[in-house]
């Protein structure tokens, strides 16, 4: 395996774990709020804001080794980009009479690889740490 494949490989798998993390409180958060009776829609917007914030930090220093808010902006363009797709995807979902909190647990993996690919070009110039 090429040291650049073996690195991305490396750098999914961190990004996995940690999304793991950040998926179960974004989830979590979402799932807490329609149970409090918000409709589906403010519940995934509320979900996402507070999400990023966390996500971020998680993101840019436990899977890409980096630090510091430079690609904060470009961080919460591709966030706006995946929480949009999964949005769209979600009121569709809806719209076919699937239950919310089955439609956000399909969606919720189509949305982390597309973050994953995102991302990784968010911070592929990002100086990295040790």
């Amino acid at each position: 395996m090429s040291s650049r494949r073996a690195d991305t490989t490396r750098t999914f798998g961190r990004f996995l774990l940690v999304g793991l993390l950040n998926t179960a409180f974004g989830y979590g958060v979402y799932a807490l709020l329609l149970w409090l009776g918000s409709p589906p829609q403010p519940a995934l917007v509320l979900a996402f804001a507070i999400g990023v914030a966390w996500n971020y930090f998680t993101t840019a220093r436990l899977v890409f080794r980096a630090r510091g808010f430079a690609k904060l902006p470009a961080y919460v363009f591709a966030y706006l980009t995946v929480y949009s797709a999964n949005a769209l995807a979600l009121q569709f979902a809806l719209s076919r009479d699937v239950d919310p909190f089955l439609a956000q647990a399909l969606l919720t993996p189509v949305a982390a690889v597309a973050s994953f690919l995102l991302l990784s070009r968010v911070f592929r110039d990002q100086p990295k740490t040790t």
